[in-house]
């Protein structure tokens, strides 16, 4: 059976891969949305790829040929390789757990200790008027929107309005915290962060999802590190379950 490690190793990663991007919105912890069509495509192929793997050493085992030999055009060991490596150690089928691991327990979506390694690297922006705020309070925005109308927008827009901001729970130096979330151009190899610190309210657990409605506190010199991170004077925090798509797009 050990001449089969290979084939079943390439199942269990694409069906782990269909199970996160096909059958769930899992695949929303790892990449944006649009590459879906992808991860399903990729899930596939080492699906069939393992099947076809299978077939052919079950093929060679069976006659002792190459099975390029029965028009296969592909290249696979001959029987006698094959043989070759019946002694291996058992220990080589340990490779099949990280493959069952992710079919069974897929890793959560990247949280505090992701952000915490993050240093505050912020897109390149400058001290300029923003786009006017939608009517009525209040008023639902992205993390990442808020820190730049609150350190880089000359129009003050923020001023007197409620502001609405959904994120999980960091936590920072004494009594601090921050509503955070991470933001993605790609996947999440690439993940940078925003975060707001949030006045009032005690911090909720860390890596706790909230909902946090308050009005923005004015921090520091516009464009300066002294504005950074942004201030919201909370009002409610309310603790929420984690969203399907925990990532905001870059």
């Amino acid at each position: 059976m050990r001449r089969y490690g290979p084939a079943v190793l390439l199942m269990l990663v694409g069906a782990a891969v269909l199970r996160i991007a096909l059958l769930s919105d899992l695949y929303l912890r790892y990449v944006q949305g649009g590459l879906r069509p992808y991860l399903v495509a990729s899930g596939a192929l080492l699906g069939l790829l393992g099947l076809v793997r299978a077939a052919l050493t079950a093929r060679a085992a069976r006659y002792g040929t190459d099975a390029a030999d029965h028009g296969a055009h592909l290249v696979v060991e001959r029987h006698d390789h094959l043989h070759s490596h019946e002694g291996s150690p058992r220990v080589a089928w340990l490779l099949v757990l990280p493959a069952a691991a992710l079919l069974l327990f897929p890793p959560p979506a990247l949280g505090s200790y992701s952000a915490a390694r993050d240093e505050a690297r912020r897109a390149a922006e400058s001290v300029g008027a923003f786009p006017a705020l939608p009517a009525g309070d209040p008023v639902d925005l992205s993390v990442s929107q808020f820190g730049s109308r609150a350190v880089y927008d000359s129009e003050y827009s923020l001023r007197g309005r409620t502001v609405r901001l959904t994120g999980f729970v960091t936590p920072g130096d004494g009594d601090a915290w921050y509503v955070t979330r991470l933001r993605v151009a790609c996947c999440a190899a690439d993940a940078t962060t925003s975060k707001v610190e949030i006045l009032g309210p005690d911090a909720p657990e860390t890596d706790t999802w909230v909902t946090v409605t308050g009005t923005w506190r004015p921090r520091g010199e516009l464009g300066f590190p002294s504005a950074w991170p942004p201030v919201l004077h909370a009002t409610t925090v309310v603790r929420i379950a984690e969203p399907s798509d925990p990532y905001e797009e870059r």
